[in-house]
C-alpha cells in the first residue's frame, strides 16, 4: 500500500526526480560520486568507504544534527537498514516491510509504502529490512512474505512485485537486492525452516526471471525458464534426501567484484543443526560429510548464474556458524587483488580474487573452542570434542551431549557490516565476544516448522564488555585497536577519507573514531539502540551523515543470558541526519 503526502503535491522536492535515471555506470561508480547512495554498501564491492573528507578528525567534534525522521506507530523493531540517497531524496526501508521517501534537505516525507503482510509469516530474526537499490527510475526492496517489489522511485506506485519463494514453507526475505548489468538479484531467508538457499535474478525492467541458482548440491538451476545445470553433485557431501530440505539460506544478500564480473554469495548453516543427523558428525578422508554449498562464500557468474567456484568456511558445521557474511574485494599492501570475509565461526579470511582460492585466516574474536586453528588449504582444525554430542549415543536419546562453544551461534561476526579503508588498509570490523552452552535433539522436517534440532544459551565471555570493534590489518592478521562495548554490537561500520570510522551501540550511541589510533572523537545519543547502517554523502558543498536508529534484532530475541543483559533498551525507529555547519567546518 503507498501513501502519498499532501506535502509533495505542495512541491517538495519531485520535478527533478522524475527525470533522472541511474545507470549501470552510477552503480559501478557510487563510491566515487559523492553525491549519492545507490547500492547497498556505498558501492557493490561493500567496502564502505567514502572519499569524502570535509568531515575530520579535526572538525568531527562540531557534527550536529539537522533534522530527524520518526518511522513511528507501533512499528518500531529492529531498524537494520541502509539510507539509500539519490537527486535530492533519501529511501529507507524500515521494520514491516516499509519503505520511505525523504527530502533530503528537509526530512520530510513523501511518500510511504506498506507491504501487506499476510497472516502467518515466520522470520527467523525480528521484523527487520536490511535496505534497498535503486535502478532506472525505480526502487526495488524485498518484503518478510519473500515477494520483491519494484517502485516508481518518484510516487512509490508498484510497478511489479514478484514471489521469490513461499512464505508457508518458512522463507522470507530480509536483505538489500543487489544489481548488475540490468538484473535483480536477491537471495533467500529461512535456514532455521529446513528452506533452501538460492540466488535469483530478473529482468529490473519487468521482474520476470532470468536464471536461478540453488547453493545446496542436488538442486538444479535454470536460466531464462529452462533447466540449466545441477549444482554440484547429488549426494556427494550430503547422505539420502536430505539435501531437499538442506538450508543454506542466503540470507544477507551479495557483492559484486566488477573486475573479475563476479557475484559473491554466502550460504548460511546446513538443515538441521544436528550435524550427526546429516552424518557429518565424524571426519571422513574424502570429505564427503561436507554438505556442501551450505556455510560457504560462493563465485557466480552474473549473466547465467552459474558457479564458478567456491569456498567453505566450516565444512561439517554444527554451531549455527552461517557462511553468509559479506565478501569485500580489496588490494592489499602488497598489491595484491584479495577477497576478505570475517565469518561468524571466529576466523577472518583472505581469498584470491580470481579463483575464491584460500590464501590465510586468523582467529578474530578470543578464546575460540571449537577449532584449534585453519590449515594450509583453508579447511579447519576440528576439536572433535567441542562438537555437540550425538543425542542417539545418549542412554535416553533425546538429548545429545552439552558442550561449551566460542564463539557462539550468533557469531563472532554476524551480519553487521564492517567497512575497509582505502587509506590505512584496515578493515574495522564490528565483532563479539561471547560462548554457549549448545545441546542437540532429535527433529524431523515438517514444512513451516522450525528445523533445527538443538538447544543452546549464550552467555558472555568477559565482565566488562561483549561488543568489541576491532581495527584489522588483513596482511598480518594483527589487531590495530579495539573498541570494547558493554552490549553486542550489532549495527554497521563506515569509515572515510577524514579519518573517521562511525558505528552505532545498542545503548543508542553513535560514534566517530579516528581510524589510526581508535580515539573517540565524537558520539550522539540516539535514543534508541543503533543496529542500523551508516552512510554519508554531499549536498549543496556539505557532507551530511545519517543512520536509522531503532533497537531490535536477533539478540533480544535469541540472546539467552546476553538477553537479559540488554532488556532495559527502548525500542525505537527515527532515521538521524548530522552535518558540520559551515562555519565551523575550518574550527578546531
Amino acid at each position: 500500500m503507498r501513501r502519498f503526502l499532501l506535502a509533495a503535491a505542495a512541491g517538495i522536492l519531485v520535478s527533478a526526480t522524475a527525470q533522472a535515471q541511474v545507470t549501470e555506470d552510477d552503480l559501478k561508480n557510487d563510491q566515487t560520486i559523492t553525491t549519492q547512495i545507490v547500492t547497498n554498501g556505498m558501492g557493490r564491492h561493500l567496502q564502505r568507504y567514502s572519499p569524502l573528507k570535509i568531515v575530520n578528525k579535526e572538525n568531527v567534534k562540531n557534527l550536529l544534527p539537522v533534522w530527524a525522521f520518526s518511522l513511528g506507530g507501533e512499528k518500531q523493531r529492529g531498524q537494520e537498514s541502509q539510507p539509500l540517497v539519490y537527486d535530492g531524496v533519501m529511501y529507507i526501508t524500515a521494520s514491516y516491510s516499509r519503505l520511505f521517501a525523504i527530502d533530503a534537505r528537509t526530512g520530510e516525507e513523501i511518500w510511504q509504502y506498506d507491504a501487506r503482510l499476510p497472516e502467518g509469516i515466520l522470520p527467523c530474526c525480528d521484523v527487520i529490512n536490511r535496505g534497498a537499490a535503486i535502478y532506472g527510475d525505480k526502487i526495488y526492496f524485498g518484503t518478510l512474505d519473500a515477494r520483491i517489489v519494484a517502485l516508481d522511485r518518484k510516487t512509490g506506485d508498484v510497478v511489479w512485485r514478484k514471489k521469490i519463494a513461499d512464505y508457508k514453507a518458512g522463507y522470507s526475505y530480509t536483505a538489500a537486492p543487489i544489481i548488475v548489468n540490468g538484473l535483480v538479484i536477491t537471495g533467500n531467508s529461512g535456514g532455521e525452516f529446513g528452506i533452501v538457499g538460492e540466488v535469483q535474478a530478473r529482468d529490473a525492467e519487468t521482474g520476470e526471471m532470468v536464471w536461478t541458482r540453488p547453493v545446496i548440491e542436488g538442486h538444479m538451476g535454470t536460466y531464462k525458464g529452462k533447466p540449466s545445470t545441477m549444482t554440484g553433485k547429488l549426494n556427494a557431501t550430503w547422505p539420502g534426501d536430505l539435501w531437499k530440505t538442506g538450508g543454506g539460506a542466503t540470507w544477507l544478500g551479495g557483492s559484486y567484484d566488477a573486475e573479475t564480473d563476479t557475484l559473491v554469495f554466502g550460504a548460511g548453516n546446513p538443515a538441521p543443526w544436528n550435524s550427526h543427523l546429516r552424518n557429518a558428525g565424524e571426519p571422513r578422508p574424502d570429505n564427503s560429510g561436507d554438505n556442501l554449498y551450505a556455510a560457504s562464500r560462493i563465485g557466480i557468474n552474473p549473466a547465467n548464474g552459474e558457479i564458478k567456484w567456491h569456498f567453505q568456511t566450516t565444512p561439517r558445521e554444527g554451531w549455527d556458524f552461517d557462511g553468509v557474511n559479506e565478501v569485500v574485494p580489496f588490494v592489499d599492501a602488497k598489491g595484491d587483488k584479495r577477497f576478505a570475509t570475517a565469518d561468524r565461526n571466529g576466523f577472518f579470511y583472505v581469498l584470491n580474487r580470481e579463483d575464491g582460492a584460500f590464501v590465510d585466516a586468523f582467529p578474530f574474536v578470543k578464546n575460540i573452542t571449537w577449532a584449534k586453528g585453519i590449515d594450509k588449504n583453508g579447511r579447519p582444525i576440528y576439536v572433535e570434542e567441542n562438537r555437540p554430542g550425538n543425542p542417539s549415543a545418549a542412554a535416553d536419546g533425546a538429548k545429545g551431549e552439552t558442550i561449551f562453544a566460542v564463539p557462539s551461534f550468533l557469531g563472532g561476526k554476524n551480519w553487521m557490516p564492517m567497512a575497509y579503508s582505502q587509506d590505512t588498509g584496515l578493515f574495522y570490523v564490528p565483532s563479539n565476544e561471547w560462548g554457549m552452552d549448545i545441546w542437540n535433539e532429535p527433529i524431523s522436517y515438517k514444512k513451516g516448522a522450525a528445523y533445527l534440532g538443538a538447544g543452546f544459551t549464550i552467555k558472555p565471555l568477559f565482565e566488562d564488555h561483549i561488543g568489541s570493534l576491532k581495527a584489522i590489518d588483513p596482511l598480518t592478521g594483527e589487531t590495530q585497536w579495539e573498541y570494547k562495548n558493554n552490549a553486542p554490537l550489532w549495527g554497521g561500520v563506515m569509515t572515510t577519507a577524514g579519518g573517521l570510522v562511525f558505528t552505532g551501540t545498542p545503548e543508542g550511541l553513535f560514534k566517530a573514531f579516528d581510524d589510526e589510533t581508535g580515539e573517540e572523537l565524537w558520539s550522539f545519543q540516539t535514543g534508541s539502540g543503533i543496529v542500523g547502517q551508516p552512510v554519508t554523502w554531499e549536498m549543496d558543498g556539505e557532507q551530511y551523515v545519517a543512520v536509522i536508529s531503532g533497537w531490535g534484532g536477533a539478540v533480544p530475541l535469541w540472546g539467552g543470558e546476553v538477553a537479559k543483559k540488554v532488556n532495559y533498551l527502548n525500542q525505537g525507529g527515527l532515521v538521524w541526519v548530522f552535518k558540520v555547519p559551515k562555519q565551523l567546518v575550518s574550527a578546531n
